[in-house]
């Protein structure tokens, strides 16, 4: 069985890859990463590079293919510089603060809403409207700032909530006379 789609991850040398049977290892600087991925997949490590490879052109190979090399080259990029997303919070009232490894948040609502840091996620609040979630796992820091913004997520009338740094939210025009 001839080896399809070959595309190569660099490697930068502060990071070590251990690859086993149907999972990959990933250490770096910032911490250690594992992730499994499909045994259709083969990974194979050469000179400062790791090649996917898929064994036939089928629409699910190709798939495949593209999500395991994906997922590979987040690990690598998240044990060397590591990922962050930004939150803005607009509102009148609307802040938030950190209390140890704990986010709070004044939303508008008759209580503080208190989030934990999960294992691997930092918060910073270099301002009280803006929040940096940083972690090396790209996948576990979207879904922490994912939910962080389902708190109280931006209306469309006067803006208010938490929105994404740079995210342009639609505006209506409310009543007219």
């Amino acid at each position: 069985m001839s080896r399809i789609g070959r595309k190569p991850v660099p490697i930068p040398d502060a990071v070590t890859v251990e690859i086993g049977a149907g999972s990959i290892a990933v250490k770096g600087p910032k911490g250690e990463l594992s992730q499994a991925f499909s045994p259709d997949m083969s990974v194979e490590q050469g000179e400062g590079v790791l090649t996917v490879a898929r064994p036939t052109d089928r629409g699910e190979h190709r798939a495949l293919h593209g999500l395991t090399r994906s997922l590979i080259a987040n690990m690598v990029e998240g044990v060397t510089e590591g990922f962050e997303k930004r939150l803005e919070i607009q509102g009148v009232g609307y802040r938030a603060a950190l209390k140890g490894r704990k986010l709070e948040l004044a939303l508008g609502y008759s209580h503080p809403v208190a989030v934990d840091a999960p294992e691997g996620i930092e918060f910073e609040v270099p301002q009280p409207t803006e929040v940096v979630v940083r972690g090396i796992d790209k996948q576990l820091v979207g879904q922490v700032a994912a939910d962080i913004r389902k708190r109280r997520p931006p209306e469309p009338y006067k803006g208010k909530g938490i929105r994404y740094k740079g995210e342009q939210v639609l505006r209506k025009v409310g009543k007219r006379a």
